[in-house]
């Protein structure tokens, strides 16, 4: 049974860090970017004055850039993080332009235990969007994976539509969900940028380069460890940039490409990147890594 929370029930920071700290964890968290300058510098002076300085929850803080053009990068290094080019994280692996790209790439150079995600693009930033989705992990040993939940509203001719966000999760993803894999039905926002998980779960995962890696995270993390391996968290409301139905249309097809890449069989997809614990220089940046390689759960 897929189990929920609410990011009150670890909103007290002083005793997370402790709990952290007694399982002898690290936590990580990427931000992964493509023109992002109006949103990224609060996004990132938040978390960082809230989750690094006053209370030591995070251990690094990571803008993965895909390229922009704007100020996204200068604004982001500004207020406090590390900026980092995808395309100078494992070059000689190539570099492709894509959302899952950074993601992938982003379980190579970060080094903490569990690895948190947070799009640079929320107009409401909160630490909530962090310590939401890490909490269940820092907490329940038994979780490897955490999805964020919210109401997303949706800007429109007649005004706000407070649960109109998430078109794609509920004409494409959830469908294809309660058709082919129900347990996952019950996930309010499968395509969150908002989650976390554990370094040896996602070190397992192939990826999509595009916006299909999150449907396929899911998939297999289901597939591999089952439905008791995830949960979701409620982060109550995200407010970000409303994308138009042309986007939308991409993101879907990216989507159905890596949802058929596992039914009716799993397979790596060509425009995928392969797991990155079957990389010798990984296995080498983290010797547990290869440990887990030899001897898998």
């Amino acid at each position: 049974m897929l189990r929920s929370f609410h990011h009150l029930d670890f909103a007290d920071l002083p005793a997370l860090v402790a709990a952290k700290d007694a399982a002898g964890l690290r936590v990580s968290l990427c931000i992964p970017t493509l023109n992002e300058e109006g949103t990224i510098a609060r996004v990132v002076s938040v978390l960082n004055t809230e989750l690094f300085d006053r209370h030591r929850l995070l251990d690094e803080l990571v803008v993965i850039d895909s390229g922009s053009t704007d100020r996204t990068r200068a604004l982001a290094a500004e207020a406090g993080a590390e900026v980092v080019f995808a395309s100078d994280i494992l070059p000689f692996q190539g570099h492709r332009v894509g959302k899952g790209e950074n993601l992938w790439k982003a379980v190579h150079h970060l080094t903490g235990d569990i690895l948190c995600f947070v799009d640079g693009d929320i107009g409401n930033i909160h630490p909530r969007f962090v310590y939401g989705t890490v909490g269940p992990l820092i907490r329940h040993v038994e979780l490897g994976y955490v999805k964020g939940f919210y109401e997303r509203p949706l800007l429109a001719a007649e005004g706000v539509d407070p649960r109109g966000g998430g078109r794609v999760t509920e004409i494409l993803v959830r469908p294809l969900f309660q058709r082919f894999c129900p347990e996952l039905a019950g996930l309010h926002q499968p395509l969150a940028g908002e989650y976390a998980a554990r370094r040896e779960i996602l070190e397992t995962l192939p990826m999509p380069t595009g916006y299909g890696v999150e449907t396929a995270h899911l998939l297999d993390v289901h597939r591999t460890r089952g439905i008791a391996a995830i949960a979701q968290t409620d982060l109550d409301e995200r407010i970000h940039r409303n994308r138009s139905l042309a986007q939308l249309g991409r993101m879907s097809g990216e989507i159905l490409d890596a949802f058929f890449a596992r039914y009716p069989a799993a397979r790596i997809a060509p425009e995928e990147r392969p797991p990155m614990i079957s990389l010798p220089g990984y296995r080498e940046r983290f010797p547990a890594a290869a440990d887990r390689a030899r001897f898998p759960a």
